[in-house]
């Protein structure tokens, strides 16, 4: 969401009550506009397959199989809020706007990293969540921080089980933002199904609470948090405490590698560190510097790939 206020702009009451009622509105509703599927593997010259499948309720997920000849190891790949499994054309209007502040209004194409996994030797999976890209409206479109797309992560691995060509293989997860979110909320409430899933690496996990409490320290009005929370919860029914992976981080079972741009500006460093802390696997968390956009975050692995296999190999191969 983007805003003419800045610190520095003095608001009446009617001005930040309406402020806080469109920032709540922006983050508790996902919103009509879904990004759409720009590119396909194909255009990064991968063979695949458009497969789908149910979420653990059942909501229909739509899904590119990409299959990598003589592997048995699998990676399953989902994708932040706002994008979907080919990324988010960040660059281009509706997406872009309110980015250009932060300088994330550049392009998200997913399909490099398909592409390097692919060529290390593994399968691909990456599915659309609930209500973005081409996969099943649910739940009212309301943003859960990953409560609801937890289902998702529950049924990509229920269909990888169930399908003869993937049941046998050893299993990565690759989750990124609000789909890391969601593998983590799905591995705290269903355990059982991350029975022999072999490893995670979790781009950039983010609790929506601090996200917001950054918005509205730029807006000067780091004091209306609790109004904020008040707001979100009357669109969404969910407390910003409740949007947050960090307590059903202690449920992570799997070795985990974090990333994440240590000066997002759109986040703080202490709450990757907090699900990191409670993290009780092994795990590694590695800082991208030079960087205050988030952005670069989601391209890191494309550009600088090899801590990322190097996890995956340990644990897959």
């Amino acid at each position: 969401m983007s805003t003419n206020a800045t610190p520095d702009t003095v608001l009446d009451e009617e001005e930040i009550e309406r402020t806080l009622k469109g920032i709540a509105r922006h983050e508790a509703v996902l919103g009509p506009d879904r990004s759409p599927l720009l590119r396909t593997p194909g255009d990064h010259g991968l063979e695949f397959h458009t497969v789908w499948f149910p979420s653990q309720d059942g909501v229909p997920l739509e899904a590119w199989y990409i299959p990598c000849e003589g592997s048995n190891k699998l990676i399953i790949a989902n994708h932040p809020r706002w994008f979907n499994r080919y990324g988010l054309p960040s660059h281009l209007e509706p997406w872009k706007s309110g980015l250009s502040e932060s300088g994330n209004d550049v392009e998200v194409d997913f399909g490099p990293d398909y592409r390097i996994l692919h060529d290390a030797g593994y399968h691909v999976l990456t599915y659309d969540e609930r209500n973005s890209g081409h996969s099943g409206a649910a739940n009212g479109g309301v943003n859960s921080g990953g409560r609801y797309e937890a289902r998702d992560v529950v049924g990509s691995l229920t269909f990888a089980r169930n399908s003869p060509d993937l049941r046998d293989l050893s299993i990565g997860l690759f989750s990124r933002c609000q789909g890391a979110n969601a593998s983590i909320f799905a591995m705290a409430r269903h355990p059982e199904h991350f029975d022999g899933v072999r490893c995670m690496v979790a781009a950039q996990p983010l609790s929506v609470g601090v996200l917001l409490r950054q918005t509205l320290e730029r807006l000067g009005l780091t004091d209306r948090i609790d109004d904020l929370d008040r707001e979100v919860k009357a669109i969404s029914s969910f407390e910003l405490a409740e949007m947050s992976p960090v307590d059903a981080a202690k449920h992570v079972t799997v070795p985990t590698f974090l990333y994440q741009v240590r000066d997002d500006v759109l986040t703080r460093p202490t709450d990757v560190q907090a699900i990191f802390d409670n993290i009780p696997a092994e795990k590694h968390l590695r800082w991208i510097l030079g960087t205050t956009r988030r952005w670069d975050g989601y391209l890191h692995f494309q550009r600088e790939p090899e801590q990322v296999l190097e996890w995956f190999a340990k644990y897959l191969d």
